[in-house]
């Protein structure tokens, strides 16, 4: 177990960093708008007498403190991550009782996180070969101060390439004493570096970047194209 309290904080500030999400996630109205976050409530409470689905788009709003949500062009790739949560779809550092906004550093270390949680999709619904889902590259600033758990073997077990149970239950215990998340090493990409922030303010100025195809030859995904020129990279 690892002892929270001795894990140093630092100043983490990335600018063009990059998360990859699937294309099929729309942006959501409520969060896109200029409203003031302070005003969602009511706004709510005003659409929901037409709008009966609403909520469903938008999740549960009550687990982002209304002190830390984001609004304006882009927030839905900030906000969203937060209010759609399940324990059906766990993460390295949530049970999936909470959301965590996972972003890399650059380009090629968010391809390959994405490219291996694709790859063992894909084997367990064993489709044929050829190209499959579409991803968008979302581009963004990270400024937070957060846990650091690079380069010090003591946090092996947090990063642990497939056993997330160690790792779960530290981000549990820093997202309770008040953390905004970790800043890790890749387990994807050797020298890449990523953070999972507990909050959406800790990033700002998403925009929407390349829409991506990922190739699965039946075993791995081993190239990815980009959707608006063509232009295709094999995964070496």
């Amino acid at each position: 177990m690892i002892d929270t309290a001795i894990i140093p904080v630092s100043s983490v500030r990335w600018d063009k960093a990059v998360r990859i999400i699937r294309s099929s996630f729309p942006p959501i109205d409520l969060f896109e708008d200029i409203a003031d976050p302070a005003d969602w409530p009511l706004i709510l409470a005003a659409e929901q007498k037409t709008n009966p689905r609403l909520m469903e788009s938008i999740g549960n709003l009550d687990l982002v403190p209304p002190g830390r949500r984001v609004a304006g062009p882009g927030a839905s790739y900030l906000m969203a991550p937060f209010t759609h949560v399940s324990p059906d779809r766990p993460s390295r550092f949530s049970d999936g009782t909470f959301g965590v906004l996972y972003v890399a550093e650059t380009f090629e270390t968010a391809l390959f996180e994405t490219i291996y949680h694709h790859a063992r999709f894909m084997a367990r619904t064993r489709e044929r070969a050829g190209w499959t889902s579409q991803f968008r590259e979302v581009v963004l600033d990270v400024d937070a101060r957060l846990h650091d758990i690079r380069g010090n073997p003591a946090y092996l077990a947090a990063l642990h390439p497939n056993d997330y149970s160690q790792s779960q239950v530290l981000g549990r215990q820093l997202r309770a004493a008040g953390s905004d998340g970790l800043v890790y090493p890749s387990q994807r990409r050797r020298g890449g570096e990523c953070v999972g922030l507990f909050y959406p303010d800790c990033a700002r100025h998403p925009v929407q970047g390349r829409h991506l195809d990922y190739h699965w030859n039946g075993s791995r995904v081993d190239m990815c194209r980009d959707a608006a020129t063509g232009q295709v990279y094999r995964i070496i």
